[in-house]
């Protein structure tokens, strides 16, 4: 499949879309965008700047305040998601090749992202048409309710890792609760975001309601977060990020909803399926390369497995296909940029120094057409201790840790022992176990027997340094409501708390 037949040529800088129209950015700067697994440029995108934003943030602002989008009708709201949904359906394969050039992961592994994407817009299509509103019984004349209403304008920054599929979850909430939207790709990962954008002018939108802006976190996610036009802020990325945006966002007191990073325990028992527990521990870190925020980045096995289990987990790791994206025969892509792949090998280098055992990987691929992208093996780390840098940070990328424990409170002592809290896996055939252990941790995803399903209709989000709320399900939609109590009184007469005097 010749994937770059679907990007606009080279020469042709794309643009953002501000207020129902393609513009480009105020001072003509561009950037352009590179492919991860060879390193060549895909594609040329205007540079948004903080006064790009602040135009963008103007209209959404018009768009919910005067043109009525707050008072727009549910169903009708329904409709346009319903109409995306269908658009992109009929466009996964290119979508799906888009996401794989810009960002390294595997086709496969791309046409689920956009599979999740459409049905994230019918999901939300179907939420906002259902009730959602309640009365309530009080002790006076008094008829009480609580009504549901739209935030008003937020403003989304999205991570390069799922390009498509992170902004979507954001996107379709948003509106389908009656909100206006200014949305920021990572800087890395703009391209399907911009090809989205194509179909959400086909579908109708009224202008101002959806804004894609562009450009360098620092800049224009910054405006994002510190602009007082703006009711709330979603990010999704990295904790020092996160902090950053809740910081800036502190001084307008706007709504935040923070999905941030994660060093997550994978805890297999000696009773668990060993073929399972196996696999799952190969996908739980390798899927994406590792570039996944609830990634099983930390292996907890019961010290009685540890012989049976190790070789052939290293056996298997070293059998993955590493290549490009493309290849429909690869299992693992490239990393996002040059500059994290220098951040992951830097945390193997530290691995090392601080005495683990290197067990399988911890190199760049050079060989076999491999040399001008960023791959990196699939590393797997032994005889680690907890206050090590490779098992207390989030690295993200294909490293696995290994820590090893006897008992049970042992190996909840250990899941926990980090400052975040996204997500967890338990591997056992005890039923009762399983429950008690997945209870005890301080995790907001978790599973048993499986790891890393994920559902639309499933909260997405985490405990500690892993954020603050939820996304998907009814949760993510109600992140992006207000409540308003209302009463009425039945008995129109005066109060008589203070006297009438002559």
């Amino acid at each position: 499949m010749d994937t770059k037949s679907y990007l606009t040529a080279l020469e042709t800088v794309q643009n953002m879309y501000i207020d129902g129209k393609w513009v480009a950015s105020a001072t003509q700067e561009t950037r352009k965008i590179i492919n991860p697994a060879d390193g060549e440029v895909i594609g040329v995108v205007t540079e948004g700047t903080r006064e790009d934003v602040k135009v963008a943030i103007q209209a959404a602002r018009r768009a919910f305040d005067k043109d009525g989008w707050q008072e727009s009708k549910a169903r009708d709201r329904a409709v346009l998601l319903n109409k995306i949904a269908d658009l992109l359906e009929q466009r996964v394969e290119e979508f799906a090749s888009l996401d794989t050039l810009n960002n390294g992961k595997p086709l496969r592994e791309s046409r689920y992202d956009v599979t999740d994407a459409v049905n994230q817009f019918r999901y939300y299509a179907g939420l906002c048409t259902k009730p959602h509103g309640v009365t309530y019984d009080v002790p006076d004349d008094i008829q009480a309710m609580v009504v549901r209403e739209p935030i008003g304008v937020v403003g989304q920054i999205i991570p390069w890792n799922y390009p498509l599929v992170m902004a979507t979850q954001k996107i379709a909430p948003a509106i389908a609760a009656g909100c206006t939207v200014v949305i920021k790709p990572a800087e890395q990962t703009p391209l399907s975001l911009i090809r989205l954008f194509e179909i959400i002018d086909e579908a109708g939108f009224p202008p101002g309601v959806i804004n894609l802006v562009l450009g360098a976190g620092e800049c224009v996610g910054a405006e994002l977060a510190e602009s007082p036009l703006v009711d709330k802020v979603a990010f999704t990325g990295g904790t020092d990020t996160g902090i950053k945006i809740m910081k800036a966002a502190a001084d307008t007191i706007k709504k935040v909803g923070l999905e941030l990073g994660g060093k997550s325990p994978n805890i297999v028992f000696a009773d668990a399926d060993f073929e399972t527990a196996v696999d799952y521990a190969l996908f739980a870190i390798f899927s994406n390369q590792g570039e996944v925020c609830s990634a099983g980045s930390r292996l907890l096995l019961e010290e009685s497995l540890y012989d049976r289990f190790v070789p052939e987990l290293v056996a298997r790791a070293k059998q993955i296909k590493v290549g490009p994206g493309a290849d429909e025969e690869s299992e693992m892509g490239p990393l996002i940029t040059a500059e994290h792949m220098g951040r992951v090998l830097w945390f193997i280098e530290e691995g090392k120094k601080e005495g683990a055992t290197l067990l399988c990987g911890g190199n760049r691929l050079t060989e076999n057409g491999l040399e001008k992208g960023y791959f990196v093996e699939p590393t797997i780390f032994t005889n680690t201790t907890p206050d090590m840098k490779i098992v207390q940070e989030e690295i993200f990328g294909p490293v696995l840790v290994i820590q090893t424990f006897q008992t049970e409170e042992e190996a909840i002592e250990l899941a926990n022992g980090t400052r975040f809290g996204l997500a967890g896996g338990v591997f056992t055939s005890d039923v009762a176990k399983a429950h008690r252990v997945i209870r005890k941790l301080k995790a907001g995803i978790t599973w048993i027997n499986t790891y890393h399903p994920t559902f639309n209709e499933a909260p997405w989000g985490g405990y500690k340094q892993s954020g603050i709320g939820r996304e998907l399900g009814t949760y993510g939609y109600e992140k992006y409501l207000e409540i308003k109590q209302i009463n009425v009184n039945l008995n129109v007469q005066p109060s008589g708390w203070f006297k009438k005097r002559q």
